[in-house]
Order: C-alpha cells, then structure tokens, then sequence
C-alpha cells in the first residue's frame, strides 16, 4: 500500500505503518552514520545529551557525497543499517521512533523496534543521486568534523521507502524469503 506521511512521526502513524508498504517522507529528518552514532552512543551512557531531540525522529542512515555546484547535497543513499544495530537500542529507548538504511538488523534491534513501537524503513541503494533530488534543505548540526559522517538536518519531500519491519515486528526480508521459498 502507498502512504504519505510528515517526519517527525507519531504513534498513531507508526501504528499505521506495515511491512510492505510503500511510504514518501516529507518533512525533517537526521543523518547519522556509524562514527555519528558511536558519539552519540558514547556522550549518552556518559550523561550527555545528543545533539538533537531524538523524540519522535527519523535517522536516515547516509552520508552523502560532497554537493556539486548548485546542489543541496550529493549523491544521497543509503548505508548498512547493521553497522548501527550496537548503538540503535538505546536511540530508540530515548525517542528514536524511525530509521532509513538498508540491509537486515539484528535480533537485538527488531525486539527494541517492538518494544518502543518504531519503524524501520529501506531506501533503494544505488539510487543515491536520485533520492537526493527529494533533499530540499541539508544543514550540518553536528560533528562537523566528521565530513560527509557529520549530523545533518534535513528537509525532505516525498522521500520514497519501504516499511521493512513494522512497530509489530513483522519483517519484510524474513516474509519475502518465506514466500519466494514456498513459491
């Protein structure tokens, strides 16, 4: 099913959402890769804050290539959602209420999605350039000296993804696999 939503997101909308559907993004989001997410993990279990309001908040798992003359941003897809699966837990505990990267997450994640009923989202990779024209606004926030790793604030507009695993816990790559084996 093809649904439209606003980011930040709500409960009602995530109670909404199920594996399979087809979803466009429009509003504020965060990038945060592994370095940015090791940082905040770490200022976290030390009693700091993050650097943005995690409260009902997507993190899109990017760090785009650097921004030719005349763009927003550069090439703009997706990473390896594993590579965050240590830190991802504790975000979601603290608010985190959806994720964009690609690939598989841990056992440990999926019960943590279940848990804090969040979302997590796939982005085309390989599409980078393409999801990059849905980037209206890219402004660095934090960690700036992480370079294409640093925090950006974006403002999307109908970002396109996929609802891999809904805040029910049910998993499009686990389903997918069960159907085309059984076909």
């Amino acid at each position: 099913m093809e649904k439209y939503i606003n980011a930040p997101i709500t409960e009602e909308v995530i109670k909404d959402l199920k594996y399979g559907d087809y979803v466009y993004i429009t509003g504020t989001i965060y990038t945060a890769r592994d370095a940015a997410h090791k940082r905040i993990y770490e200022s976290m279990l030390a009693g700091g804050n993050p650097p943005f309001d995690l409260k009902n908040n997507i993190v899109y798992y990017l760090g785009p290539s650097p921004a030719k003359e005349n763009q927003i941003i550069g090439s703009a897809g997706p990473t390896t959602s594993s590579r965050m699966d240590k830190y991802t837990p504790l975000l979601l505990d603290h608010g985190i209420k959806g994720m964009i990267g690609k690939g598989k997450r841990s056992s440990l994640v999926l019960e943590s999605i279940k848990k804090n009923k969040a979302v997590y989202f796939a982005a085309v990779g390989g599409a980078g350039a393409l999801l990059s024209k849905c980037i209206k606004k890219s402004e660095v926030i934090a960690y700036d000296d992480l370079g294409t790793e640093a925090i950006r604030k974006l403002e999307v507009e109908n970002l396109p993804v996929i609802v891999v695993i809904d805040a029910e816990g049910n998993n499009l790559y686990e389903t997918a696999i069960q159907e085309f084996v059984t076909v």
